[in-house]
């Protein structure tokens, strides 16, 4: 199947941020030399290119972000100096004058860039003028593509930031340096980016013959994700979603988003053809693994297209990731998986998670028992399978290889950072196949990134559904759980030994259905955990949730007591950490027109 082509040389862009409008960028078209149908096509494939823009200090999967900050994983590499930025921000001490936070804010704006000029391209021509490219799309599907694009930028954006300067592609560019980051409220920072995917579920296919372009249930599902994040107020003024301090306590969310959210999720189930994969495992294998080809496959919504031997000099590659490779195939060991993750997916006689202190707990204290020579023996007690699809283990498979086995002498500073390495992310390494592409010091990969999978809508709308606090909501909410669960209890297949035994001894089994609001609201924070482990949102989903600042206070406290002794030093502080700062940079290429978040 063809894919869309998120390789150009040319950046078609009338630059959208106003750090940029201090000097004149290269390779910059402006309107008048792109005036032709198909020059139009390259603008908008110019605006996809920049899914795939990141490096690995500004990396759109969001692992230091959500991930780290998180206490799902350690920074990870050489020390905490090792990218420091990311460092200072694990434990709480991000300050506005970091450069890596300013290299993601001027990331992310570009992708707004480049959505924004092809868009004003494309207003600027008629229908039969785009038609004489010969396209097979019109001129409205691909408005539709970029304001899909523009969305993903601006929700990004939103997470990490909040406070956030909003320009589509109507605003003039003498305008920019003047536009305040709080002129638009929260809210209305939030309907833009529902209005953006609402406008492409409206008006795009819903399949496309170019694999990775959007459709219209990628941007459905999308919206149904905008509308849970407003539903709890994320980011308002007032601080409501902060205030949770009792574990169980649920927290407060907008009715009529919350329905929004099941409406959306519904559909996509119902019309978008989409099913959960019948093995874990198959969202993060590469094409060529055996079975394959398991990418853009039944799960996958929306995912971002990597390619090797594609003509560049060393294809395109997922370098937003390329850290994540441990020391034993090649550099650089960051995105460690913890000690608390570690635990979390422990099961009990029933197959169903540990917790103390009530079903969902703030972190489990289980570093104490771990020391520098020593690794948890899972032979013995049970785990949830997802935990080896997930965590590299010494003696374990590294993804999934009989003939490659991950060891400890792979960690680059054990004393540090321990054992474990993140798996999701990576490729085998065996000598048989080895799936990396060495470029410098870095080992990448060319595997599909996915952006919306199907099993977080399914967990979105059983979030949605407990929320709304009746007892038919909970049941339907606590039968898409089990859905999950069941599906990653036959994920099995692909972790045995090469003696023919399982790496672990596995044990997962169906929450009871007839429960509380407040259970179910627990085993839904928990499944969110063990699905989505490592992929980019466990910290979002924490402060959505109101949970955010007990949840890393106590896991700072308990975590210290093992290997990682530095995270003693982190304090999250509430109304401040929610948020990154806004960059130091903008601040002062603002002249004034930026307000700085609270507490930085």
């Amino acid at each position: 199947m063809k894919k869309i082509l998120l390789i150009i040389a040319t950046s078609v862009s009338l630059l959208s941020c106003s750090d940029f409008l201090t000097q004149e960028p290269t390779a910059v078209l402006n309107t008048s030399e792109v005036s032709t149908s198909s020059s139009v096509e390259g603008a908008v494939i110019a605006a996809y290119a920049s899914l795939g823009n990141d490096h690995y200090d500004t990396p759109f999967s969001l692992w230091p972000y959500g991930n780290v900050r998180s206490g799902d994983a350690y920074k990870g590499g050489r020390d905490p100096n090792d990218i420091n930025d990311f460092g200072f921000m694990e434990i709480c001490q991000s300050r506005s004058d970091m450069g890596e936070f300013n290299n993601m804010w001027f990331a992310l704006y570009s992708g707004i860039a480049r959505a924004n000029s092809a868009l004003k391209l494309l207003n600027s021509m008629t229908d039969a003028q785009y038609a004489a490219s010969g396209s097979n799309a019109t001129r409205t599907n691909r408005i539709a593509e970029c304001r899909f694009i523009r969305g993903h930028y601006y929700f990004q954006l939103k997470i990490l930031f909040n406070r956030i300067p909003y320009f589509d592609e109507t605003v003039p560019a003498e305008k920019y340096a003047s536009t305040s980051n709080t002129a638009l409220s929260s809210e209305q920072i939030w309907n833009n980016i529902a209005a953006d995917f609402e406008f492409a579920f409206n008006n795009l296919p819903a399949t496309q013959t170019q694999v990775g372009r959007a459709t219209k249930y990628a941007a459905e599902a999308y919206l149904a994700k905008t509308k849970l994040y407003q539903a709890y107020g994320m980011g308002d003024s007032d601080g409501s979603h902060y205030k949770i301090t009792t574990p169980g306590q649920l927290p407060t969310a907008r009715k009529s988003a919350l329905d929004s959210v099941i409406t959306y999720c519904n559909d996509v189930i119902a019309n978008g053809g989409y099913k959960l994969a019948s093995d874990f495992a198959n969202n993060f294998l590469p094409n060529n693994f055996p079975g394959g080809p398991y990418e853009n496959g039944s799960e996958s919504i929306f995912s971002i297209q990597y390619s090797e031997n594609d003509g560049t000099m060393f294809g395109r590659l997922d370098f937003g990731d390329v850290l994540a490779t441990p020391m034993g195939v090649g550099c650089c060991d960051f995105h460690k998986p913890s000690v608390n993750l570690f635990t979390a997916f422990r099961t009990n006689s029933n197959g169903l998670p540990i917790a103390s202190n009530g079903f969902f707990s703030w972190p489990i204290n289980g570093s104490a028992s771990f020391s520098t020579d020593t690794v948890p023996d899972l032979t013995v007690n049970t785990v949830d399978p997802r935990i080896d699809h997930t965590i590299a283990i010494p003696g374990h498979m590294f993804k999934y290889d009989q003939t490659t086995i991950y060891q400890q002498s792979w960690n680059r500073t054990p004393s540090i950072y321990g054992f474990f390495a993140s798996l999701k992310e990576n490729v085998t390494a065996g000598a048989n196949n080895f799936d990396y592409i060495h470029v410098g010091p870095f080992y990448g990969n060319d595997k599909d990134r996915i952006v919306l999978r199907y099993a977080d809508l399914l967990l979105w709308l059983a979030e949605a559904e407990i929320q709304s606090g009746d007892n038919g909501g909970v049941s339907a909410g606590m039968a898409l759980i089990n859905k999950i669960r069941e599906r990653a209890a036959n994920s099995t297949g692909l972790l045995k030994l090469a003696n023919g035994q399982y790496e672990s001894k596995y044990k997962v089994g169906d929450y009871p259905t007839n429960v509380t609001q407040g259970y179910a609201f627990s085993a839904l924070q928990w499944e969110r955990r063990l699905e989505m482990a490592m992929e980019g949102c466990r910290f979002f989903d924490l402060v959505r949730w109101g949970i955010v600042g007990n949840y890393m206070n106590s896991y700072y406290t308990t975590e210290s007591k093992g290997i990682p002794a530095y995270l003693a030093g982190g304090k999250f502080v509430q109304g401040r950490d929610e948020f990154l700062p806004i960059p130091l940079p903008q601040m002062e290429f603002s002249h004034g027109a930026y307000t700085q978040n609270p507490g930085y």
